[in-house]
């Protein structure tokens, strides 16, 4: 089967974001006395899905509201660390452009944070101006809108449309939007486990190396020419 789009989840697939923002979130909690919240409990529940709802899922566990302004904390503690900390994962800028054809991102992350990482990273020439956000549609992820939106800009039919990514919620709502999906677990610190876990989600495939992925690519069926 061809695919005619690839579309792309940025944190933990393209960049190391992911254990960024856990260690970020994790001292924010801490420093307001929810001591037994986990870098775990954020691996397993919040990786994946807009900050917003992540909010919510720790004020459920705590039973407790936190304090209005905890997600613009966290967004500029990471801003802080970005500059020196975020990279492209190794051999994604070289495997991305030895595919051709269509190609965007769609990510959990609020778009203007999304743009500024890739810049940081140095990715975002491969993608702009197809990069798109949770923040632009009704729901995020495990809900399919951000990849049916992102599938809708590109002139693309969901079936048409290949994804790779690295979280559960992500996986969830690329197979709801009745896409194709594979499973990444390059950033993963316990690989077996979150393989198993996109496998059960519906990834198709599971690597941890980018340097696998234009392989993957053109045995399911490379993109047409851009």
């Amino acid at each position: 089967m061809g695919f005619d789009l690839i579309i792309y989840d940025c944190d933990g697939t393209l960049i190391d974001t992911e254990t960024l923002y856990g260690e970020v979130s994790l001292a924010a909690c801490h420093a307001l006395g929810l001591t037994q919240w986990t870098l775990d409990h954020y691996v397993d529940q919040i990786v994946g899905i807009p900050w917003s709802d992540g909010v919510k899922i720790i004020e459920a566990a705590h039973g407790r509201a936190l304090p209005a302004d905890f997600e613009t904390r966290i967004e500029e503690a990471v801003a802080l660390r970005l500059e020196n900390e975020v990279r492209a994962l190794p051999g994604v800028r070289e495997a991305v452009a030895a595919i051709g054809g269509l190609r965007c991102v769609a990510s959990s992350t609020s778009l203007a944070p999304l743009r500024r990482n890739l810049g940081i990273a140095g990715l975002v020439d491969l993608f702009d101006p197809h990069i798109f956000s949770a923040s632009q549609v009704a729901r995020g992820k495990p809900h399919p809108d951000v990849f049916l939106f992102a599938s809708d800009q590109m002139g693309v039919a969901p079936r048409n449309c290949l994804v790779i990514e690295d979280s559960v919620p992500g996986v969830l709502a690329a197979r709801a939007a009745g896409m194709t999906v594979i499973g990444f677990t390059g950033v993963s610190h316990d690989k077996q486990r979150s393989a198993a876990r996109l496998s059960e989600a519906g990834a198709v495939q599971v690597i941890d190396d980018f340097g696998l992925w234009p392989d993957i690519v053109a045995g399911l069926g490379a993109p047409a020419a851009a």
